[in-house]
């Protein structure tokens, strides 16, 4: 196993950092900044995408031929992980292009994926409902054929950012025969199709990036199937998959920086310096030394990736540890923040906020973080499902 990097690697870093330096402005990084949920505000998020896609780094890892990059493993950590350090902001970028790659229709990739790689269009995920989330075996949410039509009715929740896309890539119980994980089938639904209403969901930090999905006879072309009737699970598992290998080291990382940045600058109740408080040198530590463990498995998971092997239980392994590792950093900066930690201001986050008039700048957003992080160990994935996988099949239990 080898962890360190070549040459070629070194110069594709320097490549990268060179593009961020000279793409990544100022204003884009105070919107990643402000951030407190996965995704940054939509509009800085959208034209940090399209700035990718005009460099041909929008779909790295998609095929060549249909505009991906062709790096290597490698380079993939290497340009995600300099993207994340650099703090570039998260655009929302769901959409289901690897599943299209995988199992669609020439017709369907001719379609859908050149819109995708321009950002031209935008997506949400219906996978979710109201009785399954983590476990998404007991879906309801139905889809009978009429003709060359399924028509839809039920209900998808959860749907991040439904209210601004176009198009949803969806999950539907097309029959009842078998196990539960059979009978699902994988339909890319347009948001403007009559019969579709989206009701907003306002999170913790008082943002509006969820939304409950109901259906009532939409009808949905069977043309826009990805994958054989019935199939469904096996292409939702291909894309989570991918979804999965997203997560990474370097944003907690950053992350973490802006928490020593808070601890530097507060003063203890004595009136000392928090950074000369032995218990919080002590968190502080033991959370770098995780973290610089985590960073080091997840080079592991590269230098395996890079010798053709196929991602295992380590997808599992490093969500259950990032986002354990996310809570107790986002813990600490809000703990850190002493009273100023105390407001719930959320028109704090937006651009124009005069944010010294609650709190000093450096921590206006880190009692809004620490309410969205709690559900870090929740979605995509819950660590009790992650932690099952795990005892599964690497245990063997």
């Amino acid at each position: 196993m080898d962890l360190t990097f070549g040459d070629a690697d070194t110069a594709f870093r320097d490549e990268v950092r060179a593009f961020l330096a000279g793409s990544l402005t100022p204003e884009l990084i105070a919107a990643a900044d402000r951030t407190v949920e996965t995704y940054c505000e939509f509009e800085y998020g959208n034209r940090w995408l399209k700035i990718l896609a005009e460099r041909g780094w929008g779909q790295p890892g998609w095929p060549v031929e249909w505009g991906g990059t062709g790096w290597n493993a490698v380079q993939h950590y290497i340009f995600n992980r300099e993207v994340a350090l650099a703090g570039a902001p998260r655009g929302f970028n769901n959409h289901p292009g690897s599943c299209i790659l995988g199992f669609g229709s020439e017709e369907q990739k001719a379609r859908f994926l050149p819109d995708i790689l321009k950002v031209n269009t935008i997506w949400a995920q219906g996978y979710s409902e109201p009785g399954a989330g983590s476990d998404l075996a007991p879906l309801v949410t139905s889809a009978i054929a009429d003709g060359d039509d399924y028509i839809v009715n039920g209900t998808k929740t959860w749907t991040t950012y439904a209210h601004r896309a176009d198009w949803l890539f969806c999950l539907v119980r097309t029959s009842r025969e078998g196990s539960r994980q059979q009978g699902i089938t994988f339909l890319l639904i347009d948001l403007a199709t009559p019969g579709i209403e989206i009701r907003p969901i306002v999170n913790l930090a008082g943002q509006h990036d969820f939304n409950q999905v109901f259906f009532r006879d939409v009808r949905v072309p069977m043309a826009n199937r990805v994958g054989a009737e019935n199939e469904g699970w096996t292409v939702a598992k291909y894309f989570l998959a991918f979804e999965r290998l997203g997560s990474g080291v370097a944003r907690l990382l950053r992350r973490l920086d802006r928490v020593k940045h808070i601890v530097g600058m507060q003063r203890a109740s004595d009136g000392g310096r928090l950074a000369d408080d032995a218990d919080v040198a002590r968190r502080l530590a033991r959370i770098e030394v995780d973290m610089r463990a985590l960073d080091i498995w997840e080079l592991r998971f590269t230098s395996g990736l890079s010798r053709g092997e196929e991602p295992g239980v380590e997808v599992s392994a490093t969500k259950v540890l990032g986002a354990g590792l996310m809570q107790r950093i986002t813990e600490l900066g809000m703990q850190a923040m002493g009273y100023y930690g105390l407001p719930y201001e959320p028109d704090m986050l937006t651009a124009a906020a005069n944010a010294e008039r609650v709190a000093p700048a450096y921590g206006t957003t880190e009692t809004l973080r620490y309410f969205m992080k709690r559900a870090e160990t929740i979605y995509a994935g819950s660590d009790e499902v992650q932690r099952d996988i795990l005892a599964k099949r690497f245990l063997g239990l």
